[in-house]
């Protein structure tokens, strides 16, 4: 019998609400015909999720702590109490049209559970399910003596499927501790690291889940591909009741939403030279760039099927009395914003986090590069 083409993309870094909406994408792709069966395998930054079945209790962690600490918390309609995703954890959302002979819940929740055990299995861990509790498991079943390796929640509409597991890998299982993980107080949580004694290779591991999908659902392994890379920079300075981050309004013929400092690599161009570039292009800022460390995948747009983007993020500190120049092809209006209103301000969940980071990375102990502003044409 031949296998149904299974469509993978490894897509990294991805902010908890740009997933919910590639789900979506895919979702709608997926039904109307326009893209096989697709698995997106990925990690989020620290999130903590609700899923149907969430009691609020569940959530031992006050909200101002939970702040502080930079972790988000999002209502989901998928199966399930509350969990944590992290970095260090993969986690794979099947986007799959259930085929006739496929369309039982059950079993595709069995199979899901397959998928993992057979991922644990090529590092010698045994995986285990327990009957009254949720997901994938390691340790003495028969004893009780158990602790949760993988969580699983999906979601399922008319036999289109979303959401799906987390398997925690290297993942920093204190942040477990803000919670109570999917409501079960009598049994732990564990990683593969922990297990076994040493970090694993995180893609070699997302990349073996990912086949051991294809087995299981008798798929035909496709890579996905990328539609864009870009970067985006947070220019920055020091205001008078701290950092203060500049904010562009993009035309109205371009969206008219408020951003930072973004554009497209162009040809063999590295992203901090892609960066450089966009600053001096937008604002008239010249110099070096500050590469913040952080690279996110999201969907651009509404297209449907979904056009992909990587984005770097990069900052620059602005020097005193800099008055940025913008250009009127691409924005309309600039303002210097402090950082909590700069994050009201801005509409997307990369650029936030890439502001937080540029305020962290630039105004600690040790200032960032300060740019020269570009001379006038």
């Amino acid at each position: 019998m031949s296998r149904r083409p299974l469509r993978i993309h490894h897509l990294g870094r991805v902010e908890y609400e740009d997933g919910l909406n590639l789900m979506r994408l895919f979702g709608e792709a997926r039904r109307a015909g326009q893209v096989p069966d697709t698995l997106l395998v990925l990690e989020h930054p620290p999130v903590l999720t609700l899923g149907r079945a969430a009691k609020p209790e569940n959530v031992t962690t006050p909200p101002e702590v939970l702040a502080r600490m930079g972790i988000q918390l999002h209502e989901t309609n998928r199966g399930g109490d509350v969990t944590y995703h992290g970095p260090g954890q993969v986690v794979a959302y099947p986007i799959f049209l259930l085929p006739p002979e496929r369309q039982d819940v059950r079993r595709f929740v069995r199979d899901v559970e397959e998928s993992v055990k057979r991922t644990l299995a090529a590092y010698g861990l045994t995986g285990h399910t327990v009957p009254k509790w949720p997901g994938v498991w390691v340790g003495d079943v028969e004893r009780g003596n158990v602790r949760k390796v993988a969580a699983i929640g999906v979601h399922l509409a008319r036999w289109l499927t979303s959401h799906g597991v987390a398997l925690n890998v290297n993942t920093n299982l204190a942040h477990f501790g803000l919670i109570v993980p999917c409501g079960i107080r009598e049994a732990g949580v564990t990683s593969m690291q922990r297990e076994l004694g040493r970090a694993l290779d995180f893609r070699e591991v997302a990349e073996r889940l990912a086949v051991s999908f294809c087995d299981v659902f008798e798929g035909e392994p496709e890579a996905g591909v990328l539609s864009l890379r870009t970067v985006s920079v947070a220019v920055m300075r020091e205001g008078r009741e701290g950092p203060e981050a500049l904010v562009l309004r993009r035309t109205a013929v371009r969206g008219g939403f408020w951003q930072t400092v973004t554009g497209r690599l162009e040809g063999p161009e590295a992203p901090s030279e892609a960066a450089a570039r966009e600053v001096l292009e937008e604002v008239g800022l010249a110099g070096p760039v500050v590469d913040l460390g952080y690279r996110h995948a999201f969907a651009l747009g509404e297209e449907v099927p979904p056009r992909l983007v990587e984005e770097h993020a990069f900052a620059v500190r602005a020097p005193a009395g800099f008055t940025p120049r913008l250009s009127a092809v691409e924005h309309d209006a600039a303002e210097w914003l402090p950082v909590p209103a700069a994050l009201e301000r801005l509409p997307f969940a990369g650029l936030r986090r890439a502001v937080r980071l540029a305020a962290e990375s630039l105004f600690a102990e040790r200032p960032g590069t300060e740019c020269a502003p570009s001379p006038t044409a």
